[in-house]
């Protein structure tokens, strides 16, 4: 990469590589470091014998070093493997420290060389990337308190992060099952990122809604959904879906049948994946008959089920002796929706079936082309 870089510097495309050689080498000790052949080392080696030192823009590094293998040997931060470290003097960029943090398994060992870091002499100072690294990182391990002074910390110092982050540290907190955490950054967003436009309001907003219900705070999902709608801030087919399946699948089918009615009140119009959803959450609860109205309404609107969901309908009309219904449901519905999925599994709030198809078309574009 850094060869590439240097051959189109070479060339004269100066002014368009200044940006990206500022940030793969922020240092001024950095010097171009080109990987060579054993020949070509050698003819190199022959040519300095003959022209005694050279010039000093002809300095050679050696082959960098692998971030990950690195953070390995540091991954419980033994005292005397960081005095191995304090040693090898190395410099350290932003990018070199994001790396390492990155490959760190755990988030104490991460944190403690983000400090370290900070203090090693040569004059490096955390930005809003190392900095946003480590919150994910710990916010992904459930360090709410350590989230939280860092955040601080750059609020005081007037360093505004990437919304990708503020985002990330909404979705973790989900993992971590750190539900009131990540309703506090969502209420302190603007003062973390900086205003946040409509889009990205939505986005987080659906962030906060899945933290939720992975947190099993229905209540207060449902609450942050009707302040939603209200501000005007109107969540997408996806995120609807989403919290259908969890209100389904802790058998609350009178908020799945709220949610049903707000898809309609914001001027949707649910997709296949949804009435798929609604069917399967009433076939459960032993309301066929309710799923067989769905059914309708799905096929009035000239979509599909899956093989799955019809034969769970017919099978719970079956179950409660409506053997007419069931014959109908498959006279019906002798075709069932194939191709692509309707949502992936485990990812039913951020991939759709829309997705999938931008997806195939692009590739498919690609092979029609090279078959041309």
């Amino acid at each position: 990469m850094l060869a590439a870089v240097k051959a189109m510097r070479e060339a004269g495309f100066v002014e368009g590589t200044d940006e990206f050689v500022k940030e793969l080498l922020p240092d001024s000790r950095i010097r171009y470091t080109v990987t060579l052949g054993e020949e070509e080392e050698q003819n190199e080696e022959e040519e300095e014998d003959d022209e005694g030192d050279g010039d000093e823009e002809k300095i050679r590094l050696k082959p960098w070093l692998d971030p990950t293998a690195l953070a390995r040997a540091l991954e419980d931060w033994d005292p005397r493997e960081v005095a191995e470290l304090e040693a090898a003097n190395l410099v350290w960029t932003p990018r070199l420290v994001c790396k390492l943090l990155r490959a760190f398994r755990k988030a104490e060992s991460a944190w403690e060389f983000f400090c370290w870091v900070a203090y090693q002499p040569g004059g490096f100072a955390h930005d809003r990337y190392t900095v946003a690294r480590m919150i994910a990182i710990l916010a992904r391990a459930g360090h709410a308190e350590l989230v939280d002074r860092l955040l601080s910390k750059v609020k005081s110092e007037q360093i505004l992060l990437p919304f990708a982050t503020l985002r990330l540290i909404v979705d973790f907190y989900g993992l971590s099952k750190k539900a009131d955490a990540a309703i506090r950054i969502f209420q302190e967003a603007d003062s973390i990122c900086g205003p946040i436009s409509k889009p990205n309001r939505l986005l987080l907003c659906s962030s906060l809604l899945r933290t939720l219900a992975k947190c099993k705070r229905g209540h207060d999902a449902m609450e942050l959904l009707e302040e939603m709608m209200l501000q005007n801030v109107l969540p997408d087919i996806q995120t609807f879906s989403g919290l259908m399946q969890y209100f389904a699948g802790v058998g609350d089918l009178k908020s799945v049948h709220k949610l049903f009615g707000m898809v309609r009140q914001c001027g949707l119009e649910p997709d296949t994946y949804m009435y798929m959803v609604l069917i399967r959450a009433y076939c459960k609860q032993e309301r066929a008959v309710l799923a067989l109205r769905l059914f309708d309404e799905m096929r009035r609107s000239d979509l599909l089920p899956d093989g799955p969901t019809k034969a769970l309908l017919v099978k719970s009309l079956w179950k409660e002796g409506k053997l007419r219904e069931a014959a109908s449901v498959e006279e019906r519905c002798e075709d069932v929706e194939t191709g692509l999925p309707r949502a992936s599994p485990g990812h039913v709030w951020t991939v759709s079936a829309t997705d999938f198809k931008r997806v195939f078309d692009i590739y498919s574009r690609c092979f029609e082309g090279g078959a041309g």
